[in-house]
């Protein structure tokens, strides 16, 4: 493939910034009050149902939307608020410099809401860095969200985007997403940077699914062509 052809769809949080140190935290204490206000549940009920739908649907969300007529739009507004995160998120001068030598287009592909999005890409000096930003309120198929994994989402947007499947590489910290996207043809990268948590012969393993693992965009931006 022409590098200049190649298409990369890059994830937001734990791909491009470390969301595990504070962001992650404050959403999934967000969403647990969320659940826990409107739908009259106890903590420990909201986070079983917080977590079982994101296993199921690959977000909360689409759980809340299909089973108790939650509104996107009210629960992303409400649960993305996170007052004081931006200092807390920090950017690194050699993360920008190697997402300009990757060639090709750049895309950004995230389960998050665009105001959240636009708002980590500006705390982390990656604001402008991508041609267009793909969030979770572009991943409605029919009416309902359709956040990663779901194939119907990834056809949907390569199909929007005039794309094809084997011009692209997904580059993401979440396996599952990486597994859904290889099935279509999509070439993908595993970003272990910020999981060193889930255990050295975890990471050290390179699913079939999985066409390189890095631990770096610098990193990225050096490997061979595929």
């Amino acid at each position: 493939m022409n590098v200049r052809e190649r298409v990369w769809l890059f994830d937001l949080d734990d791909t491009l910034h470390n969301a595990s140190h504070r962001a992650m935290p404050a959403l999934n204490e967000s969403m647990t009050a969320y659940i826990q206000t409107h739908l009259g549940l106890s903590m420990h009920e909201a986070v079983a149902l917080r977590h079982r739908y994101w296993l199921r649907y690959g977000a909360t969300l689409t759980g809340l939307q299909r089973h108790h007529g939650i509104k996107p739009a009210h629960f992303l507004d409400e649960t993305h608020q996170l007052p004081g995160l931006d200092e807390h998120l920090h950017g690194h001068a050699h993360d920008l410099a190697a997402l300009r030598r990757l060639r090709g287009r750049k895309f950004l592909l995230t389960n998050a809401p665009r105001a959240y999005a636009e708002r980590v890409l500006a705390a982390i000096g990656l604001r402008g860095m991508f041609e267009r930003l793909i969030c979770i309120e572009d991943m409605a198929c029919f009416g309902e969200s359709r956040p990663k994994p779901d194939a119907r989402m990834f056809r949907l947007v390569l199909a929007r985007l005039g794309l094809r499947p084997e011009r692209c590489v997904l580059v993401e910290d979440t396996l599952i997403h990486q597994k859904s996207a290889h099935r279509l043809g999509l070439s993908t990268v595993w970003m272990q940077r910020w999981l060193r948590s889930a255990g050295a012969a975890r990471l050290h393993r390179r699913p079939p699914y999985v066409s390189h693992r890095v631990r770096s965009l610098a990193a990225l931006a050096r490997l061979p062509h595929f």
